[in-house]
């Protein structure tokens, strides 16, 4: 769509984790245990050619290079985007994406590493059709871009495996505890609306901790300088279930109080989107879509269709 240790109420939980913690880890542990990311991507899920999203493509449309959807995407965290083990290829749910795309299309797939920062330079000048790097829907992007959804943008709250914190799921949840979130982010204005919340209620106030990367992040949680660490899902899910120090206590959607939405980045009336959006419900209709999810631990992120243009996140 970037700062008091707690004690236990009660001896007898020592540091052990509750009976539905341990399920909850163990879950997460499963849906990563198995994760591929060997540059040949053997067990990807691939697509069949989509006759009818096929159809939906502009004919006059000109791809950047013919017969070839060239496709942007910056290497981030797993499990959305990552290196592989030969530490060129880019591989992930994001990757996934993009693969089946092309192949639905019936195209070659040229998948272009960028900076985050600089996808929507590169799409407007036609360096790419496309692009597929955990981009949230938004009215102001709206203007200059065009949609089609295929996840749920989704932050989770996640602890100290000892942690006396078994569910953040509104505002009282955070009143009083040090959160690690990233600066100027989405997540932090949700953090911030929910303490403005909290203190109007005459609740403690939260205490906001920012770190430059996930690894200072990860230590400042598992240190007990922190009490949870709220960002989106999906790395910090795979963190989680690869080192089994933390669990997750709460999801928040990234719109909220409205709902946010993971797109298709594409020009601004090129038409492309139809067809991606034609083809991404082909996906879920036909069970692919959830089982590429499944294969990166994402499934809470589905969505139920996928959508051309819809409502945004407004500016805030």
């Amino acid at each position: 769509m970037h700062p008091l240790p707690w004690k236990l109420a009660a001896v007898a939980l020592g540091a052990v984790l509750t009976l539905s913690a341990w399920a909850q880890a163990q879950t997460h542990a499963e849906a990563f245990g198995q994760i591929d990311l060997t540059p040949a991507q053997a067990d990807r899920i691939h697509a069949d050619r989509d006759p009818a999203a096929i159809q939906a493509l502009p004919k006059d449309f000109k791809f950047v290079t013919p017969g070839t959807l060239t496709v942007a995407i910056a290497a981030a965290v797993p499990p959305t985007s990552t290196y592989a083990t030969d530490a060129k290829t880019i591989v992930g749910a994001d990757a996934d994406h993009a693969h089946q795309l092309a192949e639905a299309l019936g195209l070659k797939l040229n998948l272009v590493t960028v900076a985050w920062p600089d996808w929507p330079l590169g799409l407007v000048s036609g360096k790419y059709d496309a692009v597929i790097s955990n981009v949230g829907v938004t009215e102001e992007r709206k203007r200059k871009f065009d949609f089609s959804t295929y996840r749920l943008g989704l932050h989770g709250f996640f602890v100290r495996n000892d942690s006396p914190i078994h569910s953040i799921k509104e505002p009282k949840d955070i009143a009083g505890l040090k959160i690690i979130t990233s600066s100027g982010s989405i997540q932090e204005r949700i953090l911030l609306e929910w303490n403005k919340l909290n203190i109007a209620a005459g609740r403690k106030p939260v205490e906001l901790l920012y770190f430059d990367d996930l690894v200072a992040a990860k230590l400042a949680l598992e240190s007990g300088r922190a009490d949870a660490h709220f960002n989106p899902h999906g790395p910090l899910a795979y963190l989680a279930a690869k080192e089994r120090k933390t669990r997750e206590v709460g999801t928040v959607n990234a719109g909220w109080p409205l709902k946010a939405d993971v797109a298709v980045a594409t020009r601004k009336g090129s038409g492309l989107a139809a067809a991606l959006t034609a083809a991404t419900n082909t996906l879920i209709h036909n069970g692919k879509y959830a089982q590429t999810l499944a294969r990166w631990g994402l499934s809470q992120e589905a969505v139920a269709q996928s959508e051309t243009n819809p409502l945004g996140l407004p500016s805030f």
